[in-house]
């Protein structure tokens, strides 16, 4: 961590707005490059939160498809689903790297170096963004070889990407939220295992009629389902009704949510 630091000059603390987003655009790429050689040195747990979304693919379409019915090829049903795991593993990453960052001694010294808040977080979320994509296009290459079939186009493919990615941007800062909140790695990965859970009790792995009928609403009516149907429709080719809004509108909430309690927090944390 020590090559971050280095790299960042000692400079008085100026409480000017201008002077700070001049300190917030310097110090970002530098926080950003430090969580990508933070990643690559903690090659266990990028293996991780790469590979296990395949394995549970896999797991899911050979062992369980064949009882499960669902209209379609059941990994044609799975993979938009996987793909939201891809971004609920790595946002336990994010949050146990930020806990870390938080109780480790590190931000005492980037403190001291004046090194703005969201130069930090953003360092975290951007870092998550690319561990996401690259697990992403493992699963859809993995997808395609066990019989994964879309059927759309140019624009489906661009408002698909679109919907992931604000997905992950505000699974990533829920997760940065996550990793201030909590005073250990241990309690900031069991807080992450409850956005984990979230994609069971949705359409994600079975339609929603098939399941009991107290469980209908909330699986209904939780943000994993309408963003989970409106990839699974965008790639399929299949009407999507108001679910695009819908996702939008919780990963919005989610998004802005996240973003005032990570500053409430880090603000708490470090005065």
């Amino acid at each position: 961590m020590s090559d971050a630091v280095l790299s960042l000059p000692r400079r008085p603390a100026d409480g000017r707005p201008a002077a700070a987003l001049a300190r917030t655009l310097t110090d970002t790429p530098v926080m950003i490059a430090r969580c990508f050689r933070r990643s690559r040195r903690n090659l266990d747990a990028l293996l991780t939160s790469l590979m296990l979304p395949i394995l549970l693919m896999v797991l899911f379409v050979y062992l369980f498809g064949g009882a499960i019915g669902t209209g379609i090829s059941y990994v044609s049903y799975v993979v938009p689903g996987v793909l939201l795991l891809c971004a609920e593993f790595g946002a336990g990453r994010t949050a146990v790297t930020v806990c870390q960052d938080m109780t480790g001694g590190i931000i005492d010294r980037f403190r001291s170096l004046d090194v703005p808040a969201l130069a930090f977080l953003t360092g975290h979320v951007v870092a998550s963004l690319v561990r996401n994509a690259a697990s992403t296009i493992l699963v859809l290459g993995v997808a395609l070889l066990i019989g994964f079939r879309p059927h759309a186009d140019t624009a489906a493919w661009l408002a698909a990407a679109g919907i992931l990615l604000a997905f992950i941007l505000a699974i990533s800062w829920l997760a940065a939220a996550a990793g201030l909140l909590t005073r250990s790695a241990e309690a900031a990965n069991a807080v992450t295992f409850l956005v984990m859970f979230l994609p069971y009790p949705s359409s994600t792995f079975v339609p929603i009629h098939t399941m009991p009928g107290w469980l209908q609403g909330f699986a209904t009516n939780q943000p994993i389902t309408p963003v989970v149907q409106t990839l699974r429709g965008l790639l399929l080719g299949t009407p999507v009704g108001a679910s695009p809004w819908r996702a939008l509108a919780w990963c919005g909430g989610i998004l802005l949510a996240s973003v005032a309690v990570s500053a409430a927090a880090f603000r708490r944390r470090t005065t």
